[in-house]
């Protein structure tokens, strides 16, 4: 999820953990707490294209490492902050659910979380919210704000806390009934529209959670389409994209190219324009076609070979991305 969410959420839980040892300064450490798997961006600012996507995510989102981290950082602030309600398990509490809520709630959205770093480099993705829902984070949002404003002692503050948590709570329990809803309905089109898929997913699209994403993947493609829980119908129009595997075969051997199809997940696909192949990650659906499928990759990947032969990978751009896609997804997200 995108960094405000993380905030706010942590404010929230804070407040919940150790508003009354530690007044408003919960809400900091608490913040703090279900920030601090994201520091694998800055390393990650230092690596190439592929490595940067796999290190997001990566070990500090892991269990192992919310483990090790509890105590170590549940002595160093014991130590820290003299503060005699506070105990050791009450600091390791605060920072390890905070670390804990967070590759939780990262798990919800399709990027993928490492949680058994470095055992296994499977990623988890329960794909039920985008990374970026507004509609989850603004209770935490006003819940946090209020708890701003409201001083230590004012007896609403466990109002707001209590109403921040619950409401974006009861919304992720939404989220996965509206995902068994689009799951049961997709399974229904493959049937009925005779696509016989090997794998499929669906997934929210863009800052909502009632315009979800499938994409199924078939022999030799994909079909790819947009249903609205708003739709009159249950019928998904879906386009079919080929796969044109046999386009990788020069860089089939590159570690490059080949993280860059383990971040995939296995759902990519290739396209050829005058000297580049494109190599678009497919989980992340479209930017501007929100009908049938048929726009530009959110996650699409340039390979060239420059002057040495060196293959260089460039990251595509969000063609199309504004207000006009933005109206395009309001349109569709109120069904048809």
């Amino acid at each position: 999820m995108d960094s405000l969410t993380h905030t706010v959420l942590g404010a929230c839980a804070g407040e919940a953990l150790a508003g009354r040892k530690l007044g408003k300064k919960a809400m900091l450490w608490g913040a703090l707490a279900n920030n601090l798997p994201d520091i694998d961006v800055v390393t990650s600012a230092w690596m190439n294209q592929a490595d940067s996507l796999l290190a997001h995510r990566g070990f500090t989102h892991s269990i192992l490492f919310a483990i090790l981290m509890t105590p170590l950082l549940g002595i160093w602030f014991k130590r820290m902050i003299k503060n005699d309600q506070m105990s050791l398990n009450n600091w390791m509490l605060l920072w390890g659910s905070g670390m804990f809520f967070h590759i939780g709630i990262d798990a919800m959205t399709a990027y993928g979380t490492g949680w058994f770093e470095p055992f296994s480099h499977h990623r988890v993705s329960f794909n039920i919210l985008f990374v970026a829902d507004p509609f989850y984070t603004i209770s935490l949002l006003i819940a946090s704000i209020a708890l701003l404003i409201l001083k230590s002692v004012n007896p609403y503050r466990k109002f707001w806390m209590r109403f921040g948590l619950l409401i974006s709570s009861v919304y992720i329990l939404y989220a996965f009934n509206n995902k068994y809803k689009v799951d049961k309905t997709a399974r229904k089109n493959f049937l009925e529209q005779n696509i016989h898929e090997q794998n499929y997913f669906t997934t929210p699209a863009p800052l909502n959670n009632w315009l979800w994403y499938v994409l199924a993947k078939t022999d030799s493609g994909y079909q790819m389409g947009y249903y609205s829980l708003f739709d009159k119908s249950d019928h998904i129009d879906f386009s079919y994209s080929p796969q044109q595997d046999s386009l990788l075969a020069p860089f089939r051997n590159n570690e490059e190219v080949k993280k860059l199809i383990r971040f995939s997940q296995g759902y990519y696909s290739l396209e050829s324009t005058g000297d580049t192949i494109l190599l678009n990650d497919l989980r992340f659906g479209q930017i501007t076609d929100f009908k049938n499928g048929n726009g530009h990759a959110v996650f699409r990947y340039a390979l060239n070979n420059n002057v040495n032969n060196d293959l260089i990978i460039q990251r595509g751009r969000m063609e199309g991305s504004g207000k006009a896609a933005l109206q395009a997804l309001i349109e569709r997200v109120k069904g048809k």
